[in-house]
């Protein structure tokens, strides 16, 4: 299978974004009065370049560069495990600030992996089936709508596998809006963005592909 540079190039914005929010959501920032991890600054450009991916290379190629993802994200947790689990020199005295920032807990590890997976098929699969009802049209309502079911999905997988039983139920669904909400708007306002990509992958790839006969099984990695 041959694919292009810009191909490339979209798929590593997509991973390296990925990459990217998981490190950095260990802060907690204020946006607007509302408390959020910082991941989220950089999270949603995954869903953005995952709608592109789809939208110009089709489902079957983005379903690959999802499970790429998947394991790249999983390659970086493994390896800063090992990181922390060496010893460290006897002059160093960081191992606690290395720990607090870039250690994991296994909970939360399995909520970031299933909601992943979950919010980007869904996001996928969506984007797919509306281009193929809409015939082409209307991208924006293709990405908006596919985003509002993605994020809704990743937020909901997300905070019930890390947090449930540790914030209150109310809690929970407010920090769910408020994750679901702010992502949602922030792929809204990149929808100029979206377009001018789309636009011009689909002019120098001359490509612009509709899923008709695509398997749209996740694990279905021979078709």
């Amino acid at each position: 299978m041959k694919v292009s540079k810009y191909f490339v190039i979209v798929a590593a914005i997509f991973i390296t974004s990925l990459l990217t929010a998981n490190i950095i959501a260990v802060k907690l920032v204020t946006i607007s009065g509302f408390f959020l991890p910082a991941g989220v600054v950089i999270f949603p450009i995954s869903y953005i370049f995952g709608d592109i991916l789809t939208e110009v290379y089709g489902y079957r190629l983005t379903r690959m560069v999802i499970w790429l993802g998947f394991f790249c994200n999983l390659l970086a947790v493994v390896a800063i495990g090992l990181a922390q689990a060496l010893p460290a020199a006897p002059f160093w005295q960081d191992q606690a600030a290395f720990e607090a920032i870039l250690g994991y807990t296994p909970r939360l590890l399995a909520a970031s992996f299933v909601a992943y997976l979950i919010g980007e098929f869904a996001n996928s699969y969506i984007l797919a089936r509306l281009k193929i009802v809409t015939q082409g049209r209307w991208l924006w309502v293709r990405t908006i709508s596919s985003t509002i079911v993605g994020q809704g999905l990743d937020s909901v997988v997300f905070i019930l596998i890390a947090f449930a039983g540790v914030i209150p139920g109310p809690g929970l669904v407010n920090t769910i809006l408020t994750q679901w909400v702010f992502k949602s708007a922030y792929e809204a306002l990149a929808t100029p963005l979206t377009y001018a990509v789309t636009n011009f992958l689909k002019r120098v790839e001359g490509l612009d592909t509709f899923d008709v006969e695509t398997n749209f099984n996740p694990v279905a990695f021979g078709d």
